[in-house]
């Protein structure tokens, strides 16, 4: 099913899987690691997921909610006491409900090499994320418009690492790989560098990048934005996990808990195509789904992927390429068209 679409799109490789709450139905990968060479994908290989590591971080600090450690309606300036002073209000005001929804003003991106270059530390890394953010001119006011931001989730992983104490990579691999199995699942770019043994990067014009390794990827001070990588099989359990939590028997969080990040009311935004966007989410309607589908894309510029969640009829779909280039969207999202296809009646 994958491969004609992959020969199509010419990408390196391509995958895809079928989920339920129950877990991984089937997978499948097609194509090499690195376009020139030999070696083959396998269902075993490690895939960057981008931006969808956004839900994962959003589930993280919804655990940290459910335990006390958090609120949603928790400010900046409450999460960072003295060391916010000097702040702008308005900045010291704005709320995690605000930065997991992309409702926060915030500009996309900070200066990310200059942040990565302040410190050797990446918690303290964030906590500069953090000041520098407050000396940015907003885009709009806290809550008045829909503007995706990846320094909006560095700030919230910030604010999960100050109230835990823990750094956000410790914080996800206690709280969600570990509960979930997820054993593969790690931070950066795949691969020993200069050796073939993971899905190579391959850059917006899809020919190989020079290296490989855990270098190539997004600064690790963005990690709450977008650094995960992991295997097909371990990212269908953290899938399989929010289908089930959508159907009220998810594992990790309490049902207000999913409801929360899955379906937060009054976050509508325009550059999501008119979609609501939850927390880590975006939520739309499709008539295959019978109602709500949950949906998000992910990449690095190196890789791409994308996920469907439809909770009414008990299934999930994702596709994953080690492409940066323009087809790469386009081939996910006919993969994904026909991995539903195969499961939905017409």
């Amino acid at each position: 099913m994958l491969e004609p679409i992959r020969a199509a799109h010419h990408l390196p490789a391509l995958g895809g899987a079928i989920v339920t709450s129950g877990g991984l139905v089937t997978s499948g990968v097609t194509g090499v690691r690195k376009l020139g060479a030999e070696p083959r994908a396998s269902v075993d290989d490690l895939w960057h997921l981008g931006s969808d590591t956004k839900a994962m971080t959003a589930t993280m600090i919804a655990m940290l909610v459910q335990r006390g450690r958090l609120s949603w309606d928790r400010t900046v300036g409450e999460a960072f006491g003295d060391r916010a002073a000097d702040w702008p209000e308005a900045f010291r005001g704005i709320t995690l409900t605000q930065l997991l929804s992309h409702r926060a003003g915030l500009p996309a991106n900070l200066n990310w090499d200059a942040i990565a270059a302040s410190s050797k530390d990446v918690r303290q890394q964030r906590l500069n994320a953090v000041t520098a953010a407050s000396k940015v001119k907003p885009e709009s006011a806290p809550g008045a418009a829909f503007l995706y931001s990846n320094l909006g989730y560095t700030i919230a992983g910030a604010m999960a690492e100050r109230a835990a104490g823990k750094t956000w990579e410790d914080l996800l691999a206690s709280l969600v790989f570990s509960p979930l199995g997820m054993s593969s699942c790690g931070f950066g770019g795949t691969g020993t560098i200069g050796q073939i043994d993971q899905p190579w990067p391959h850059g917006p014009n899809g020919q190989p990048a020079p290296t490989n390794g855990p270098a190539m990827d997004n600064r690790e001070v963005m990690g709450p934005a977008g650094t995960v990588h992991c295997s097909i099989a371990d990212w269908s359990r953290f899938v399989a996990d929010q289908l089930a939590g959508a159907r009220g028997a998810g594992k990790l969080l309490e049902p207000a808990g999913y409801t929360m990040i899955q379906g937060a009311k009054g976050t509508t935004g325009a550059a999501m195509g008119g979609a609501e966007y939850a927390f880590g989410w975006g939520v739309v309607s499709r008539p295959w789904a019978q109602g709500v589908a949950l949906t998000h894309a992910g990449s690095n510029t190196m890789n791409f992927c994308v996920v469907w969640i439809a909770p009414a009829i008990d299934l999930a779909v994702l596709a994953v390429t080690n492409s940066g280039a323009p087809d790469a969207g386009a081939a996910a999202d006919e993969a994904v068209s026909a991995l539903i296809l195969s499961r939905v009646k017409k």
